[in-house]
């Protein structure tokens, strides 16, 4: 196949009813090689090395998916604990439902920000839809 150990092999194309030599070229990450994005030949490595980027990022994708669809048949769901519990929750209620109650006492008391507060309860004490959920488990 080697006309000479030095010579690249000589392949056929039969689209192009041509002949070329297939010309393998080091390359090395270390020293910082530059692919000349200007001529054909940088535009088709650049193209794959963009082909092979955008796979393996899809690939990862789809193993996340499919980790996360595993978990939660394991009933595993994941991210962090919520703050709000179902005392704590019973407790911000009755709290709000004083009208002479201060929210950031409230949430001080609870050991909750008043975001969270505000997040399940509303200013009179009604539970919002969080709450709800909360409450009906």
């Amino acid at each position: 196949m080697f006309n000479s150990p030095k010579q690249p092999p000589l392949v056929f194309d039969p689209h192009t009813q041509a002949n070329f030599y297939i010309v393998i070229l080091p390359l090395s990450l270390d020293t910082g090689t530059q692919i000349d994005t200007s001529t054909p030949h940088g535009k088709l490595v650049f193209g794959i090395f963009a082909s092979l980027a955008e796979f393996e990022r899809e690939l990862i994708a789809e193993r996340t998916k499919a980790a996360l669809a595993a978990a939660r048949a394991r009933r595993r769901l994941g991210g962090r604990p919520r703050k709000m519990d179902l005392p704590t929750l019973k407790m911000a209620m009755a709290a709000m439902q004083d009208p002479t109650s201060v929210v950031k006492d409230v949430a001080n008391r609870l050991n909750i920000s008043t975001a969270t507060l505000y997040e399940y309860v509303n200013g009179d004490g009604s539970p919002k839809e969080l709450a709800t959920k909360l409450l009906n488990k």
